[in-house]
Protein backbone atom coordinates (compact mmCIF):
# COMPACT_ATOMS: atom_id res chain seq x y z
CA UNK A 1 0.00 0.00 0.00
CA UNK A 2 2.69 2.31 1.00
CA UNK A 3 4.12 2.09 -3.00
CA UNK A 4 0.90 4.20 -4.07
CA UNK A 5 2.63 7.38 -3.54
CA UNK A 6 5.48 6.54 -5.28
CA UNK A 7 3.79 5.35 -8.48
CA UNK A 8 1.44 8.47 -8.32
CA UNK A 9 4.59 10.86 -8.13
CA UNK A 10 6.28 8.48 -10.84
CA UNK A 11 3.21 8.81 -13.24
CA UNK A 12 3.34 12.73 -12.67
CA UNK A 13 6.79 13.37 -13.59
CA UNK A 14 6.21 10.95 -16.62
CA UNK A 15 3.42 13.15 -17.76
CA UNK A 16 5.14 16.16 -19.14
CA UNK A 17 7.25 13.70 -21.89
CA UNK A 18 3.81 11.89 -22.31
CA UNK A 19 2.55 15.98 -23.26
CA UNK A 20 5.70 16.38 -25.39
CA UNK A 21 5.63 12.98 -27.25
CA UNK A 22 1.91 13.85 -28.47
CA UNK A 23 3.05 17.65 -29.50
CA UNK A 24 5.74 15.60 -31.50
CA UNK A 25 3.68 13.49 -32.76
CA UNK A 26 1.14 16.00 -33.92
CA UNK A 27 4.12 18.50 -35.55
CA UNK A 28 4.88 15.43 -37.68
CA UNK A 29 1.60 14.77 -39.27
CA UNK A 30 0.95 18.57 -39.81
CA UNK A 31 4.63 18.13 -41.63
CA UNK A 32 3.66 15.29 -43.57
CA UNK A 33 -0.11 16.08 -44.21
CA UNK A 34 1.47 19.49 -45.79
CA UNK A 35 3.73 17.92 -47.71
CA UNK A 36 1.17 15.72 -49.27
CA UNK A 37 -0.62 19.02 -49.93
CA UNK A 38 2.12 20.76 -51.83
CA UNK A 39 2.83 17.33 -53.79
CA UNK A 40 -1.00 17.49 -54.82
CA UNK A 41 -0.74 20.64 -56.11
CA UNK A 42 2.31 20.14 -58.04
CA UNK A 43 0.92 17.19 -59.59
CA UNK A 44 -2.09 18.55 -60.10
CA UNK A 45 -3.35 20.13 -63.69
CA UNK A 46 -2.11 24.10 -64.21
CA UNK A 47 -5.18 26.29 -64.86
CA UNK A 48 -4.35 28.37 -68.04
CA UNK A 49 -4.65 31.17 -66.07
CA UNK A 50 -2.52 34.44 -65.65
CA UNK A 51 -2.35 36.84 -62.44
CA UNK A 52 -2.88 40.22 -63.09
CA UNK A 53 -3.93 43.38 -60.73
CA UNK A 54 -7.20 45.25 -60.72
CA UNK A 55 -5.49 48.50 -61.73
CA UNK A 56 -6.93 51.29 -59.02
CA UNK A 57 -7.80 54.15 -60.07
CA UNK A 58 -7.25 56.94 -57.04
CA UNK A 59 -10.25 59.31 -56.10
CA UNK A 60 -8.09 61.89 -55.04
CA UNK A 61 -3.99 62.75 -53.85
CA UNK A 62 -3.61 59.94 -51.38
CA UNK A 63 -6.77 57.88 -51.53
CA UNK A 64 -6.19 54.55 -51.23
CA UNK A 65 -7.17 50.78 -50.23
CA UNK A 66 -5.80 48.81 -47.31
CA UNK A 67 -6.17 44.57 -47.21
CA UNK A 68 -8.91 43.63 -49.60
CA UNK A 69 -10.43 41.80 -47.59
CA UNK A 70 -13.21 40.21 -49.85
CA UNK A 71 -14.34 40.72 -53.99
CA UNK A 72 -17.49 40.21 -55.34
CA UNK A 73 -18.55 40.15 -58.86
CA UNK A 74 -22.32 41.39 -59.97
CA UNK A 75 -23.97 40.68 -63.48
CA UNK A 76 -22.86 43.98 -64.80
CA UNK A 77 -19.43 43.17 -64.65
CA UNK A 78 -19.18 45.62 -61.45
CA UNK A 79 -16.46 44.70 -58.83
CA UNK A 80 -17.45 45.28 -55.42
CA UNK A 81 -14.16 45.09 -52.96
CA UNK A 82 -14.59 45.21 -49.15
CA UNK A 83 -11.36 46.60 -47.84
CA UNK A 84 -10.23 47.48 -44.36
CA UNK A 85 -8.48 51.09 -44.89
CA UNK A 86 -9.17 54.34 -43.30
CA UNK A 87 -8.61 56.45 -46.44
CA UNK A 88 -11.48 54.99 -48.61
CA UNK A 89 -15.12 53.72 -47.77
CA UNK A 90 -15.24 50.18 -47.30
CA UNK A 91 -17.30 49.05 -49.68
CA UNK A 92 -15.72 50.22 -53.30
CA UNK A 93 -17.14 49.21 -56.44
CA UNK A 94 -15.03 49.49 -59.71
CA UNK A 95 -15.81 48.84 -63.58
CA UNK A 96 -13.32 46.20 -65.01
CA UNK A 97 -10.44 49.08 -65.79
CA UNK A 98 -10.84 50.08 -61.78
CA UNK A 99 -12.59 52.60 -62.00
CA UNK A 100 -14.43 53.84 -58.85
CA UNK A 101 -18.14 53.79 -59.93
CA UNK A 102 -19.23 54.26 -56.10
CA UNK A 103 -18.86 53.68 -52.42
CA UNK A 104 -20.30 53.41 -49.09
CA UNK A 105 -20.39 52.29 -45.73
CA UNK A 106 -17.80 54.69 -43.66
CA UNK A 107 -18.33 54.24 -39.56
CA UNK A 108 -20.17 50.32 -40.57
CA UNK A 109 -17.65 48.11 -39.85
CA UNK A 110 -14.83 47.52 -37.14
CA UNK A 111 -12.98 44.76 -39.46
CA UNK A 112 -15.08 43.94 -42.57
CA UNK A 113 -14.80 40.74 -43.68
CA UNK A 114 -16.97 38.97 -46.27
CA UNK A 115 -18.73 40.41 -49.16
CA UNK A 116 -21.19 38.48 -51.49
CA UNK A 117 -24.03 39.25 -53.74
CA UNK A 118 -27.07 37.45 -54.11
CA UNK A 119 -29.20 36.17 -56.64
CA UNK A 120 -30.86 39.59 -56.94
CA UNK A 121 -28.14 42.07 -56.75
CA UNK A 122 -28.52 42.79 -53.54
CA UNK A 123 -24.97 43.56 -51.78
CA UNK A 124 -24.43 41.81 -48.22
CA UNK A 125 -21.44 42.18 -46.12
CA UNK A 126 -19.65 40.32 -42.66
CA UNK A 127 -18.10 42.07 -40.15
CA UNK A 128 -15.60 39.51 -38.26
CA UNK A 129 -15.53 42.72 -35.46
CA UNK A 130 -18.86 43.63 -34.55
CA UNK A 131 -20.75 40.32 -36.22
CA UNK A 132 -22.91 42.94 -38.14
CA UNK A 133 -24.57 41.69 -41.26
CA UNK A 134 -25.61 44.24 -43.88
CA UNK A 135 -27.74 44.03 -46.90
CA UNK A 136 -27.64 47.12 -49.52
CA UNK A 137 -29.09 47.97 -52.72
CA UNK A 138 -26.68 47.68 -55.54
CA UNK A 139 -26.59 51.84 -55.16
CA UNK A 140 -25.50 51.29 -51.22
CA UNK A 141 -28.78 51.95 -49.84
CA UNK A 142 -29.02 49.71 -46.49
CA UNK A 143 -31.85 47.26 -46.36
CA UNK A 144 -31.03 45.18 -44.07
CA UNK A 145 -28.98 44.91 -40.64
CA UNK A 146 -28.28 41.52 -39.12
CA UNK A 147 -27.00 41.45 -35.30
CA UNK A 148 -25.92 38.08 -35.52
CA UNK A 149 -24.63 38.82 -31.47
CA UNK A 150 -23.20 35.97 -29.24
CA UNK A 151 -19.46 37.83 -29.28
CA UNK A 152 -17.55 36.51 -25.68
CA UNK A 153 -17.12 39.08 -23.16
CA UNK A 154 -13.36 38.93 -23.45
CA UNK A 155 -12.46 38.32 -26.52
CA UNK A 156 -8.76 37.60 -26.63
CA UNK A 157 -8.18 38.62 -30.30
CA UNK A 158 -10.34 41.85 -32.05
CA UNK A 159 -11.47 39.01 -34.81
CA UNK A 160 -14.33 37.04 -32.71
CA UNK A 161 -17.35 37.40 -34.65
CA UNK A 162 -19.03 36.50 -37.92
CA UNK A 163 -16.67 35.41 -41.54
CA UNK A 164 -19.30 34.94 -43.94
CA UNK A 165 -22.48 34.35 -45.60
CA UNK A 166 -24.40 32.05 -48.43
CA UNK A 167 -27.75 31.75 -50.05
CA UNK A 168 -30.72 29.60 -50.20
CA UNK A 169 -33.70 29.40 -51.67
CA UNK A 170 -35.39 30.52 -48.95
CA UNK A 171 -32.82 31.73 -46.20
CA UNK A 172 -29.52 33.11 -45.21
CA UNK A 173 -26.72 30.58 -43.89
CA UNK A 174 -24.09 32.99 -41.72
CA UNK A 175 -20.64 31.43 -40.45
CA UNK A 176 -19.53 32.28 -36.69
CA UNK A 177 -16.46 31.51 -37.04
CA UNK A 178 -14.09 33.60 -34.89
CA UNK A 179 -14.47 32.80 -31.00
CA UNK A 180 -17.80 30.64 -31.85
CA UNK A 181 -18.00 28.00 -34.28
CA UNK A 182 -21.23 27.91 -35.70
CA UNK A 183 -23.78 28.22 -38.73
CA UNK A 184 -26.74 30.61 -38.15
CA UNK A 185 -29.73 30.10 -40.46
CA UNK A 186 -32.44 33.37 -40.97
CA UNK A 187 -35.09 34.11 -43.40
CA UNK A 188 -34.63 36.24 -46.09
CA UNK A 189 -36.20 38.69 -43.98
CA UNK A 190 -33.97 38.51 -41.19
CA UNK A 191 -35.38 36.88 -38.97
CA UNK A 192 -33.07 34.32 -36.84
CA UNK A 193 -34.04 30.07 -37.66
CA UNK A 194 -31.55 27.85 -36.09
CA UNK A 195 -28.28 27.54 -35.24
CA UNK A 196 -25.72 24.42 -35.76
CA UNK A 197 -22.56 23.39 -35.23
CA UNK A 198 -19.87 23.16 -32.00
CA UNK A 199 -15.68 23.46 -31.28
CA UNK A 200 -14.05 20.28 -32.14
CA UNK A 201 -12.77 18.44 -34.59
CA UNK A 202 -15.24 15.62 -35.07
CA UNK A 203 -18.01 15.78 -37.37
CA UNK A 204 -20.15 18.85 -37.75
CA UNK A 205 -17.69 20.58 -35.27
CA UNK A 206 -15.57 23.30 -36.64
CA UNK A 207 -12.30 25.32 -35.63
CA UNK A 208 -12.81 28.42 -37.37
CA UNK A 209 -16.14 28.02 -39.88
CA UNK A 210 -14.39 30.51 -42.23
CA UNK A 211 -16.63 30.64 -45.40
CA UNK A 212 -19.50 29.16 -46.38
CA UNK A 213 -20.74 28.48 -50.17
CA UNK A 214 -24.19 26.59 -51.13
CA UNK A 215 -24.65 24.40 -54.44
CA UNK A 216 -27.50 24.48 -56.68
CA UNK A 217 -28.84 21.39 -54.91
CA UNK A 218 -28.56 22.76 -51.63
CA UNK A 219 -25.71 21.45 -50.70
CA UNK A 220 -23.71 23.14 -47.41
CA UNK A 221 -19.97 23.44 -47.81
CA UNK A 222 -18.41 24.86 -44.76
CA UNK A 223 -14.23 25.84 -45.02
CA UNK A 224 -13.34 24.22 -41.14
CA UNK A 225 -10.60 26.26 -41.55
CA UNK A 226 -8.06 25.53 -38.81
CA UNK A 227 -8.78 21.60 -38.63
CA UNK A 228 -7.97 21.63 -42.68
CA UNK A 229 -11.25 19.97 -44.08
CA UNK A 230 -14.24 20.95 -46.03
CA UNK A 231 -17.52 19.90 -44.82
CA UNK A 232 -20.04 18.72 -46.30
CA UNK A 233 -24.29 19.27 -45.21
CA UNK A 234 -27.71 18.43 -46.32
CA UNK A 235 -29.88 21.43 -46.88
CA UNK A 236 -30.84 20.88 -43.54
CA UNK A 237 -27.84 20.91 -41.84
CA UNK A 238 -27.20 17.16 -41.81
CA UNK A 239 -23.21 15.92 -41.98
CA UNK A 240 -22.75 14.31 -44.72
CA UNK A 241 -18.75 13.87 -45.66
CA UNK A 242 -15.44 16.11 -45.57
CA UNK A 243 -12.52 17.09 -48.03
CA UNK A 244 -9.08 16.46 -45.80
CA UNK A 245 -6.86 16.88 -48.69
CA UNK A 246 -7.45 20.59 -49.99
CA UNK A 247 -5.26 21.93 -47.18
CA UNK A 248 -6.21 24.96 -45.01
CA UNK A 249 -8.78 26.46 -47.46
CA UNK A 250 -9.83 29.97 -46.82
CA UNK A 251 -12.43 30.21 -49.02
CA UNK A 252 -15.40 28.78 -50.90
CA UNK A 253 -17.31 29.87 -54.38
CA UNK A 254 -19.65 27.87 -56.17
CA UNK A 255 -19.40 28.67 -60.23
CA UNK A 256 -22.84 28.89 -62.25
CA UNK A 257 -21.70 26.00 -64.04
CA UNK A 258 -21.88 23.94 -60.49
CA UNK A 259 -17.54 23.86 -59.93
CA UNK A 260 -16.46 24.40 -56.42
CA UNK A 261 -13.97 27.20 -56.56
CA UNK A 262 -11.39 28.06 -53.22
CA UNK A 263 -8.32 29.39 -51.45
CA UNK A 264 -6.21 27.60 -49.67
CA UNK A 265 -2.81 26.97 -48.68
CA UNK A 266 -0.78 24.58 -46.58
CA UNK A 267 -1.18 24.34 -42.97
CA UNK A 268 2.45 24.21 -41.62
CA UNK A 269 2.76 27.96 -42.45
CA UNK A 270 1.47 30.89 -40.94
CA UNK A 271 -1.83 32.37 -42.86
CA UNK A 272 -1.68 33.67 -46.23
CA UNK A 273 1.89 31.65 -47.10
CA UNK A 274 2.28 29.35 -50.36
CA UNK A 275 -1.51 30.66 -50.87
CA UNK A 276 -3.35 28.30 -54.81
CA UNK A 277 -6.84 28.76 -56.03
CA UNK A 278 -8.48 25.47 -56.93
CA UNK A 279 -10.69 24.26 -59.15
CA UNK A 280 -12.60 21.00 -57.71
CA UNK A 281 -15.32 19.03 -59.05
CA UNK A 282 -17.89 19.61 -56.13
CA UNK A 283 -19.17 15.95 -55.70
CA UNK A 284 -16.60 14.66 -55.49
CA UNK A 285 -14.28 16.67 -54.26
CA UNK A 286 -11.28 15.78 -57.21
CA UNK A 287 -9.09 18.45 -58.17
CA UNK A 288 -9.48 19.58 -61.95
CA UNK A 289 -7.04 22.60 -62.07
CA UNK A 290 -5.05 24.54 -59.93
CA UNK A 291 -3.06 27.87 -59.90
CA UNK A 292 -0.60 29.89 -57.61
CA UNK A 293 -1.60 32.95 -56.23
CA UNK A 294 -0.51 36.09 -53.88
CA UNK A 295 -4.20 36.11 -52.22
CA UNK A 296 -6.89 33.45 -50.87
CA UNK A 297 -9.03 35.36 -48.20
CA UNK A 298 -12.06 35.35 -50.69
CA UNK A 299 -13.12 34.57 -54.49
CA UNK A 300 -15.29 35.35 -56.73
CA UNK A 301 -15.71 34.95 -60.39
CA UNK A 302 -16.14 37.25 -63.28
CA UNK A 303 -18.68 36.47 -66.00
CA UNK A 304 -15.73 34.92 -67.75
CA UNK A 305 -15.20 32.20 -65.16
CA UNK A 306 -11.76 34.28 -63.93
CA UNK A 307 -11.42 33.86 -60.32
CA UNK A 308 -10.68 37.31 -58.26
CA UNK A 309 -9.10 37.49 -54.81
CA UNK A 310 -7.74 39.98 -52.82
CA UNK A 311 -4.29 40.47 -51.73
CA UNK A 312 -2.00 42.56 -48.90
CA UNK A 313 -1.49 44.70 -48.46
CA UNK A 314 -3.80 46.82 -51.09
CA UNK A 315 -4.04 44.87 -54.24
CA UNK A 316 -7.09 42.57 -56.20
CA UNK A 317 -5.88 39.90 -57.54
CA UNK A 318 -7.29 38.85 -61.41
CA UNK A 319 -6.49 35.81 -62.81
CA UNK A 320 -7.48 36.24 -66.78
CA UNK A 321 -8.02 33.91 -69.28
CA UNK A 322 -6.33 36.12 -71.42
CA UNK A 323 -5.44 40.05 -71.30
CA UNK A 324 -7.89 42.03 -72.65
Amino acid sequence: MRAAPLTLFASLMALPNLIVCAQDKASQELVAESAQFRALMRGSPALQLKLTELPMSPLRPGWKIEMASSVAVDGNGLIYVLQRGSDADPVIVVDRQGRVVRSWGRGLYKIPHSIRIDGTGNVWTVDAGSSMVYRFSADGKQLLEINVGGLPTSPRSAFCGTTDIAFARDRILIADGYANARIVEYSNEGKRLREWGVPGKGPGQFRIPHAIAIDRDGIIYVADRENGRIQRFSPDGRYLDEWRHLGKTFSLKVAGAGDLWLGTQPRDVENGAEPWIVKVDRKTGKIQGVVESRGHHSIDLSADGEPLTGARPDKVLWFRKALR
